[in-house]
């Protein structure tokens, strides 16, 4: 329960800063110390918007000592560690194993579109390998698989750590449905920004959303309003978040994210790795627009 109680709240999936083609890991720990400074409840390392399929597994190993060297314990340290391999996934893991992160998000392989029988097993040899908590990442839109309650059940008789699932998915039904099959203590995070709101009051634990890189207060604000059952207060944290929560999806994210973040002085500078590109000019004229109405440039 100790470890569960760690997993709720704004845990946000930290972007990765580039600086001439190279990971700037000293930059990265400053975002993750601007993150606790400024009301965040965690933060994830190697989550979507960090662009880990862009990352080398070394990359995305040093990437978690850098976060729990700069949390330094004041908040939870989550590590992403799925990969289309199985064998990454499993050096990726036993790095943040060892590095005590407070818990490990492991994406359903993408691309290779396997059956619900092959998820099972592959997340069975994953948790085996650590007493952490798990949660699996659902996010059929990026992985091309999505994952049914039944699999999610068989998965958890032979994973007793299997705790939760960040869930990013326009499927309302899909978050009562566990709740009701697993109880309240089982972890759903929220994975699409504007679903935030709903998914809590249903009974979702916290939010891992790419927004908070933007705007980390206002959002773990929305978890302590639903938490403490003040629905008026989490309805206008909702509205006041709507516009911002739409931009990240103006183009694939972290594009939108990421040129944000440099025009609020967070990022020395917006790059990415092809494929992936940086905003076009017409885009940028419509986020700055964002970020004037947002208060934040």
């Amino acid at each position: 329960m100790n470890q569960l109680a760690a997993l709720q709240g704004s845990i946000t999936p930290i972007v990765t800063p580039f600086r001439n083609g190279a990971v700037d890991y000293e930059t990265y720990a400053r975002l993750v110390d601007w993150q606790i400074a400024n009301g965040g409840h965690g933060v994830l390392v190697n989550g979507t918007t960090a662009e880990p399929s862009s990352l080398t597994v070394s990359e995305r190993n040093r990437l978690v000592d850098v976060a729990i060297e700069a949390a330094a314990g004041r908040v939870p340290v989550l590590a992403a560690t799925g990969s289309q391999s199985l064998a990454d996934t499993l050096e990726l893991t036993a790095h943040a194993d060892k590095a005590a992160v407070a818990g490990l998000l492991v994406v359903t392989p993408y691309y290779i579109r396997p059956p619900q029988r092959g998820l099972v097993e592959y997340y069975a040899e994953v948790a085996a390998r650590t007493d952490r908590p798990v949660l699996i990442y659902h996010i059929p839109g990026r992985a091309a698989v999505s994952m049914d309650l039944s699999t999610v059940k068989a998965i958890k008789e032979r994973a007793p750590n299997l705790v939760g699932m960040k869930h990013a998915v326009n499927d309302m039904g899909f978050v009562t449905h566990m709740l009701d099959a697993f109880g309240p203590d089982w972890r759903v995070f929220v994975g699409l920004e504007e679903l935030s709101f709903p998914m809590l009051a249903v009974g979702a634990c916290g939010l891992m959303n790419a927004v908070g890189n933007l705007a980390p207060r206002k959002v773990a604000q929305l978890c302590e309003a639903v938490e403490r059952g003040d629905l008026e207060a989490g309805r206008k944290l909702h509205f006041d978040l709507f516009e911002l929560n739409l931009s990240v999806f103006f183009d694939t994210n972290p594009i939108p994210i990421k040129y944000m973040m440099k025009r609020m002085g967070l990022l020395p500078t917006n790059e990415h790795r092809l494929p992936m590109v940086c905003a076009t000019p017409e885009l940028e004229k419509r986020l700055d627009g964002v970020l004037e109405r947002a208060g934040l440039i």
